[in-house]
């Protein structure tokens, strides 16, 4: 009788583990207005100047957003510009 032969022993190969992905920020921390100051001392100066805004207008209704959204584009400007700025917003 024949003797069968027995199967070659497969080699599986194993791959190494993939790297984990690491979430990258929206910004650079180093371009961003939060790296010159912190979240809530940015928005308290950002309400300050949204405040003066209104205030010029004569608290007129409606425009609420609006005064925000420059104050907040002001504020992260001095901010971007650095130490200097910020004395202005005080």
């Amino acid at each position: 009788m024949a003797r069968e032969k027995t199967p070659p022993t497969v080699t599986i190969k194993k791959r190494a583990p993939r790297a984990a992905k690491t979430a990258l920020p929206a910004k650079s921390p180093a371009n961003s207005p939060a790296s010159f100051a912190g979240p809530g001392q940015r928005a308290a100066l950002i309400a300050k100047a949204a405040y003066y805004r209104a205030e010029k207008r004569g608290f007129a209704p409606g425009h609420e957003t609006e005064d925000w959204l420059a104050a907040e584009t002001e504020v992260d400007a001095k901010l971007l510009r650095g130490a200097a700025g910020l004395a202005d917003l005080n």
